[in-house]
C-alpha cells in the first residue's frame, strides 16, 4: 500500500479552533514544555498538521507554545483571532501586516 503523500512544510495545514476536553492532555504537555501553568477557561489552539503547537486562554490572554518549534507566528494568529472573537475590528489589519492574509485589492 503506498504511503500518504508528503506535504511540504510551506504547505502545512493550520487550523485555529476552540479546544475541547479531548485536548487536555496535549495542552498539559504543551504547558510543561513551555514551563508554564496550564491555561484556564476557554482556550483556542493553533493546530498544525494535527499537532497543537500553541494555545491562548480567552479568559486571561495567556499563551503557551512549543519552545522547540517556530511558534511566534502562531501566537500572533491566535492573538488576532482572540481579538476578532472580542469584536476588535483591527484584527484583520494586524494579520495583513504580518503577511498572514492577503492585502485588500
Amino acid at each position: 500500500m503506498p504511503s500518504a503523500p508528503q506535504i511540504p512544510v510551506a504547505e502545512s495545514t493550520l487550523v485555529i479552533r476552540v479546544a475541547t476536553p479531548f485536548d487536555d492532555a496535549d495542552l498539559r504537555r504543551l504547558a510543561a514544555l513551555d514551563s508554564a501553568r496550564p491555561l484556564a477557561g476557554r482556550v483556542i489552539v493553533a493546530q498544525s498538521d494535527g499537532r497543537i503547537d500553541a494555545a491562548l486562554s480567552l479568559q486571561d490572554g495567556r499563551t503557551i507554545a512549543d519552545p522547540f518549534r517556530p511558534t511566534a507566528g502562531l501566537v500572533d494568529v491566535l492573538r488576532a483571532r482572540a481579538a476578532r472573537l472580542r469584536g476588535d475590528q483591527a484584527a484583520p489589519a494586524r494579520l495583513r501586516r504580518l503577511g498572514l492574509i492577503a492585502a485588500r485589492t
